[in-house]
């Protein structure tokens, strides 16, 4: 966040310095700005927040692809004359462990139809969900930790 309030004042500077005050060389001060701090990343030791964001978008699309994928399994469901559904609770060990990424990841698999996210354990090591169909418990772990948890990680460490 920091980063991206430096940005802003440079691209502030440049409109100030430039004496042009249109959007368009505000943009463009904002794009230099980004480019001069991204020349220097090593010296100010983060991340860039413009990477960040993209790993933030790639997160998002990730999760609206999910979203639509497990809506159409759960109308297949739904729809199949003779469902055979196995509902059930299974635990799922986490490897994020910043309040901000469980909540997160709960929330994202609540989101997602078919899954609800029931309870954290006390050490917060541990997240119970409830499937619709938890006849495969591993592969339920197994596409968590490899789509949900692990754009999370990616995103925000």
């Amino acid at each position: 966040m920091t980063l991206y309030l430096i940005n802003l004042v440079l691209a502030l500077v440049w409109v100030t310095v430039t004496g042009s005050f249109s959007l368009v060389n505000l943009i463009f001060g904002f794009v230099l700005g980004g480019f001069a701090l991204y020349l220097i990343r090593e010296q100010v030791g983060t991340v860039g927040y413009i990477s960040r964001g993209y790993r933030i978008a790639v997160l998002a699309l990730f999760f609206f692809k999910e979203l639509i994928l497990s809506a159409w399994r759960v109308l297949v469901l739904v729809l199949s004359p003779r469902p055979d559904l196995k509902p059930g609770i299974f635990a799922y060990r986490l490897k994020v462990d910043r309040d901000f990424e469980i909540t997160l990841l709960a929330n994202m698999i609540t989101l997602t139809p078919g899954t609800l996210s029931v309870d954290v354990s006390e050490d917060r090591s541990t997240l119970y969900v409830h499937a619709i169909d938890c006849s495969d418990p591993e592969a339920a772990r197994a596409d968590i930790a490899g789509g949900f948890e692990r754009k999370i990680l990616e995103a925000f460490r």
